[in-house]
């Protein structure tokens, strides 16, 4: 955006860890992210072990999302900003369709997939999916979203064919009729790192096997560390010089961790990707960031889709299955046996990914920055916030 838009002025909402990645990017971070609901840790006190239902997660969220549109009207009122981008913003969606006052600028929703599915048959988790895919949807005559522009980061094909609920509308028809799909979104470009023994040289491995484990930016799924460290004593048994890293991420320090010989232990690491492309395997969550990193990347990894989490369970599973991408395997019910022998089975693997769509950042910026020059001329938004007030502040 700032390569099309040198002027622009961006300013960052965001709660912890993302808060941490904004800061050391040297962007700036509005003091009002500090009264944000932090989504990681109102995951962990939903999550049960190593399972996470969504629709628990969004119920319980309500209060806190009540904080961050009240923390959002106040900057945007404070800071008159000429465009708001949310990232999953649910919250502030459902508030501006309510009340069309909280708006006071064009505002941009990134999706990265559509709809909830029920992963039980509990009735109250069924009426609770239902419930929100209703509202998701705007209901059987779809009504008119809050947002002016909705991205979707990922293919077309990336969404479930099949409605929200009954006498719901067809998701993947709801999704092509509303969002711009983009492709998808790296901070990198996967040619540049096809060199994986100057990467691992660079990084301070040795030439050995390597395998890295990361359950991404949350504690849930901690077991998965656990489970990893297990099996590396029976993988060494055949490979003796196997080498395994498990990286807590900034929710798990690594003090926390136990590693076993072989094993060495991490808390958060910056440009974690470029540990994926140097390892001969990786052992991941079924998050859709480093699945499809790993996956840009043609990296050979084993993957655990947390238990209840329809996201994952469903929206990221299937997508990996049409990319024919990772190996996919249950936590409760791998055993350090099992994942030993995954392992063994899968380490450097010959991988024949397709090729995904990369250039999404682009793509996305075009389609911002080409909405702010639109309202820019917009005559209903100038009297709204001002003749005078320059453009391109977000």
């Amino acid at each position: 955006m700032r390569e099309r838009c040198p002027e622009l002025d961006i300013s960052w909402l965001a709660a912890s860890p993302a808060d941490r990645v904004i800061r050391d990017a040297g962007e700036r971070l509005l003091p009002d992210a500090a009264d944000f609901a932090n989504g990681s840790a109102l995951a962990e006190q939903s999550a049960k072990g190593a399972g996470l239902s969504l629709v628990r997660y969004t119920m319980s969220a309500r209060k806190s999302w009540r904080r961050n549109v009240e923390a959002v009207s106040r900057v945007t009122a404070r800071e008159r900003f000429d465009l708001v981008i949310g990232d999953e913003t649910y919250e502030l969606s459902l508030a501006y369709r309510r009340d069309r006052k909280l708006k006071t600028c064009p505002f941009v929703m990134i999706y990265d997939f559509v709809g909830l599915d029920a992963m039980s048959w509990n009735p109250l988790e069924r009426l609770g999916v239902y419930i929100w895919n209703r509202a998701w949807s705007g209901g059987r005559r779809s009504s008119k979203p809050a947002y002016d522009l909705a991205l979707f980061v990922g293919e077309l094909e990336d969404v479930p064919d099949r409605s929200f609920g009954l006498g719901l509308p067809s998701r993947r028809e709801w999704a092509r009729k509303r969002c711009s799909f983009v492709g998808h979104v790296f901070p990198f470009d996967p040619v540049r790192y096809r060199d994986r023994d100057s990467l691992k040289k660079h990084l301070g491995y040795g030439a050995g096997p390597l395998v890295i484990c990361s359950i991404g930016g949350t504690a849930i799924g901690r077991e998965l560390l656990d489970l990893c460290a297990a099996a590396l004593p029976i993988a060494r048994r055949e490979i003796p010089n196997l080498r395994m890293v498990l990286v807590g991420g900034p929710r798990i320090s690594a003090e926390s961790l136990v590693a076993p010989k072989g094993a060495e232990v991490r808390g958060y690491v910056p440009k974690l990707y470029e540990h994926f492309a140097a390892a001969d395997l990786a052992i991941v969550q079924a998050g859709g960031t480093a699945t499809l990193e790993l996956t840009a990347l043609r990296r050979p990894f084993i993957y655990f889709p947390l238990e209840g989490h329809s996201e994952q369970q469903v929206t990221v599973a299937g997508r990996l299955a049409r990319h024919g991408a990772g190996v996919r395997m249950d936590l409760p019910r791998a055993t350090p046996q099992s994942l030993a022998l995954a392992i063994r089975a899968n380490l450097d693997k010959p991988t024949t990914y397709p090729p995904i769509p990369a250039d999404g950042a682009r793509k996305a910026a075009e389609l911002i920055c080409g909405l702010l020059e639109k309202s820019g001329l917009d005559p209903v938004l100038e009297h709204l916030q001002g003749a005078s007030i320059p453009r391109g502040k977000w």
